[in-house]
Order: C-alpha cells, then structure tokens, then sequence
C-alpha cells in the first residue's frame, strides 16, 4: 500500500496538485494488479487552510503522525508562503522520507524550500529558473544541477515549475507503477493536447469493467 501525504499550508496553489491528486485518489485508470493508494492531507496543525483558489480544506494528520517509509509519498505543493520558518517542519520530514527511499514530489515554491534546506545541493532538479531559487533560498548551491524543464524525476526526488504540473503527475504516476504504460503515455498525451485520438486511445488501455469508471 502507498501513503500519499499532502502537505496542505495557506495558498497553496491548487492548480498544481489536481492531475496528481484527481489521478491518485480515485484510482480510474490505475492497472489492474496496482498498489492500493491512500491520500491524506497534513499539515503543522489541526486548523484548517485557505487555498490560493478559496477553498477550506481541513488536515487530516500531523506532521508528527506520518510514517517514514519506502512506501509513503510526500506531495509538496506551491504556496506564497513557503519562506515562513513555521513550514520547516515538514522540511525536515521530507529529508528524513528521502533517506529512507521515500518519494518526495515538490513544485514551485515548495521547491525553494528544499533548495533552501540544501536537499537539491546535489541532485538534478527543476523549477521556476535557477535565479528563482537563488532568489528564494540564499543558500541554494545547487545550481550546476539545475536541468531547464517543466519538471525532472531523478529516483525518489521529483521537482518542478509553476507551468509543470502535468508532467509533474505524469512522472509522479510513472514513478509509483499504478498505471500501466501505455495507459499513462496516453494519458499525459490527452490531456496535454486535448485531442479525441488519445482520449479514445486512453479508453482502449483499460479493462472492460474499467471504462464506465473512468468517464
């Protein structure tokens, strides 16, 4: 079984987690042997958050009550106020999730928090532009690591910029194993096109019993 956790925080970016999280959480065109995937939502308290896009959304753990292993995934959202020093809790939790194999998925802002933890120091990474970062964390000194794309998989490390969001799910998704491959080529080219090709493609991926589910 695989433990999404996301780190849900005031302004966090909405639009950032929804191919993720959507895909995730409702399992419609996982592979039929796939592991069983449960999502929840953390944060530093029990109090709820104000997204970026208006919505309430409410913790369902704690930092503190994570479980720090090969099967838990860490989704680390944008948010204006990433450079708080009381989000560094859960910095430290997404080092200690990378030493133990765990993955952890960062995009926009929450990327200049690693960077400013020195946790992409050495690491191909990407995100809004290796100034960004300068900018956004004075320490970063990763910058010879630095690859200009919307989004770079390197093992259990996945990053990306503010405009990568699909492709950051798409790596997300590859990297967990629940979909098939042609499934998820499918997919990605779907949605990053918008032609009826590949949505019928995507259709013709899945079991049977599966279609009526996935619409």
């Amino acid at each position: 079984m695989l433990t999404i956790y996301v780190y849900i925080l005031d302004t966090l970016a909405d639009w950032e987690l929804g191919y993720v999280t959507a895909e995730l959480n409702s399992g419609r065109f996982f592979k039929k042997d796939a592991r069983r995937v449960i999502l929840k939502t953390v944060s530093r308290s029990k109090e709820p958050v104000r997204t970026m896009g208006g919505l309430t959304v409410t913790p369902d753990c704690l930092i503190e009550e994570m479980i720090v292993n090969e099967t838990s995934v860490l989704l680390l959202p944008g948010a204006a106020e990433w450079s708080d020093p009381k989000h560094g809790a859960i910095i430290e939790k997404a080092a200690q999730l990378l030493s133990a194999g765990a993955t952890v998925c960062a995009i926009c802002g929450a990327t200049a928090a690693l960077a400013g933890a020195g946790l992409l120091d050495r690491r191909p990474h990407t995100s809004n532009g290796p100034g960004f970062l300068e900018m956004a964390a004075p320490g970063y000194g990763g910058r010879s690591f630095y690859v200009d794309q919307l989004s770079v998989a390197d093992h259990n490390l996945i990053t990306a910029g503010s405009a990568g969001a699909l492709l950051w799910a798409k790596q997300i998704i590859g990297h967990l194993g629940v979909f098939r491959s042609d499934t998820l080529e499918a997919w990605y080219e779907y949605f990053s096109t918008g032609k009826p090709e590949h949505f019928f493609a995507l259709m013709q991926t899945l079991p049977s019993d599966m279609e009526s589910r996935a619409k």
